[in-house]
């Protein structure tokens, strides 16, 4: 992660060191320019910064090298080294471009058909008292038990 601060034939040149010093020792696989981003929080005060990524095959004293470089080198922000599995696919970068919008989705019709209003009542009808649903047992209590009639036991 390169410090966006700096002029671009700069980051261009301390990412074209790093690849001749990969190229020199080791074998560059892959390489990948991925611009300028947003980071996740702040480094030095900066808020983004010039992403490149390499993937190459290095000897060890080569990996001690370039890490004794990038900590000391003006312009890099932040820098990892770590091994993965060669066999392993080369992952494109995130999209840095602004989120899509949401598309709304269509509405589903509803399983249910619409009911109708009830009829109102006529003026000469007596009013009933609305109804209320039967209770149900709350899921967390345990069934009742069916009423037992107690036992009785002879006199002796």
């Amino acid at each position: 992660m390169l410090d966006p601060g700096l002029e671009d034939s700069t980051r261009d040149k301390l990412a074209d060191d790093v690849r001749k010093r990969i190229d020199s020792d080791g074998t560059l696989r892959h390489e990948d320019n991925w611009g300028t981003r947003k980071m996740a929080y702040e480094i030095r005060q900066r808020t983004e910064a010039d992403y490149r990524w390499y993937r190459f095959e290095a000897p060890r004293e080569l990996l001690g090298q370039l890490d004794h470089n990038l900590k000391i080198a003006d312009g890099v922000l932040r820098f990892r080294i770590f091994r993965v599995d060669p066999n392993s696919p080369v992952i494109a970068p995130p999209s840095s471009g602004p989120p899509a919008p949401k598309q709304e989705a269509p509405e589903e019709p509803s399983p249910e058909p619409p009911q109708e209003p009830p009829p109102e009542p006529s003026p000469d009808a007596p009013e009933e008292p609305p109804q209320d649903p039967p209770e149900e047992p709350p899921q967390d209590a345990p069934e009742e038990a069916a009423e037992e009639t107690p036992e009785e036991t002879p006199a002796a």
